[in-house]
Formats: C-alpha cells, structure tokens, sequence
C-alpha cells in the first residue's frame, strides 16, 4: 500500500499538473474575475518552475557533495549502489540505463579503481506494471556480462523504496561483512534521506554523492530568464524526495 501511495503521491506532486489543474479550472469558471486570476496564477508558476537558475539553487540547497576520488584513501569492503534507473527490455535483450545511471557508472569505477573490493547493486522493482524486473539481477547481469566477477557482486533484489533498500542491505551486510567498512552510491539529492535510512538499521556508511543536478552557478542570460521545459520535471523530482524526506521522519525510519 505505501508503495502504491508513493506513485499516487509523486504523480499529484508534479508542478505541470498544478499549471493543468489551474488552467482547467479556469476554462471552466463563468467569472471573468476569477477566470483572468487562475490565467495569471498559472502563467507565473509555469515560468517559476521553469526557470532554470531558481530551480539550480534549490538543489544547490538541498544536494550533498561528499568526498572525492581523491579523498578516498582506504579500500572500502563494498560499494554499495542504490538502483533507481534501470529496465530491460526483452524484446531486444538489451538492459536500459535512465535518469540517474551515474550512480550505477560510479559505483563501478569505485570497484575497478579499487576503492571498493565488492559492489553491491540494490534494488528490486520500482515498476507496478512490472513487478518482477528486478534491478539488482539486470545491474548483475550486465556487470557479468562486462567481466566483473560473479564473486564481486552482491545482488539485493526485493527492496521496493529507500527504506527498503537500507533494511535489506543490512542484512546481507550484517551477515557477509560484519564490521565492515561502506561506501553508499546514490544521487546528490537523495542522499540526506539515504544516509539517514541506513544509519537508522545501523550501518554506517560513507556517502558518496554523484548524479549532482546544481552546477557551476551560471550568471547568464538563457539561465537566468528563459524557460526550459525540463526544469520542470528536475522540480518534481526534487518534491518526490522533499515529500520523501518528511514522510520518513514522521514513520521513524531516519
């Protein structure tokens, strides 16, 4: 049920479906009034939530950037890599890597530049309509598949969601490395809740952030003032992990 919750939830979140809600609205009022106010209304959010500079500093604000490479002075025991950006697609027998593949790319170099001696892949299916498209199996697949040893890879494949993720990974790590040492791999916003998850279950981690969407702050002029139809959905993903965030606190599981 929370699962199901969540897509509810992430879909109601979306800024382009206020806009569409307003502007609905006022196709449908007989006041001229009220009709001009909700135009203005979703005009201005429309460019507020497309704008890309306020968009920028918002994940400036939020986003954490933790060590680098070369900070890095010790092998870990295990990489672990939080999913979130995979499918396969059987028609063509090839694996699919999305939004927030660098954390998948990441985790790999960490493992082959040897600042981790086994990778972790965590996840299992994110889909409703594809329940049994299991991240962690596609993830393993494919590293197999590159010459990485079986060996090396631990798979977690049932986690539905972040606390998920950190109770199950727990587990195997409780197990198979007891009192080891942890690197976490996810995206630069969805480490504060991350972090938090798994040190509620008790394993500490290092984190280490990648996927940043802030950048180098830009002070120019198609970045400051004209809109860009992609911010918007940078904006929805940011209140999903918002929402996120405070619906883990109040269930006490960061």
């Amino acid at each position: 049920m929370f699962f199901i919750l969540s897509k509810i939830l992430h879909f109601l979140i979306s800024p382009l479906i206020w806009v569409i809600g307003l502007l609905l609205w006022a196709l449908l009022t007989k006041s001229t009034k009220r009709k001009k106010s909700l135009l203005i209304i979703a005009c201005s959010l429309l460019y507020f939530f497309a704008n890309p500079f306020i968009n920028d500093e918002a994940f400036r604000w939020y986003e954490e950037r933790n060590p680098t490479y070369d900070e890095i002075s010790e092998a870990y025991d295990v990489v672990v890599v939080l999913g979130g950006f995979t499918s396969f697609d059987e028609q063509n027998g090839l694996e699919g890597f999305h939004a927030s593949t660098d954390r998948f790319l990441h985790g790999l170099k960490l493992y082959k530049t040897g600042k981790a001696k086994k990778i972790m892949l965590v996840g299992g299916s994110g889909s409703i309509a594809n329940p049994d498209e299991k991240e962690g199996v596609i993830m393993a697949g494919f590293l197999a598949k590159i010459g990485v040893p079986m060996e090396d890879i631990i798979i977690e494949k049932e986690s539905k969601n972040t606390r998920e993720n950190a109770v199950n990974a727990a587990k195997i790590l409780n197990k198979d490395f007891a009192d080891g040492k942890y690197l976490l791999v996810t995206s630069g916003y969805h480490m504060p809740r991350a972090k938090r998850c798994f040190q509620k279950v008790g394993i500490t981690v290092t984190p280490f952030s990648v996927d940043h969407y802030a950048g180098k702050r830009k002070f120019i002029f198609d970045h400051l003032f004209l809109p860009d139809t992609y911010t918007i959905a940078k904006w929805q993903t940011l209140f999903h992990e918002w929402v996120g965030f405070i619906t883990y606190k109040v269930l006490g599981y960061i």
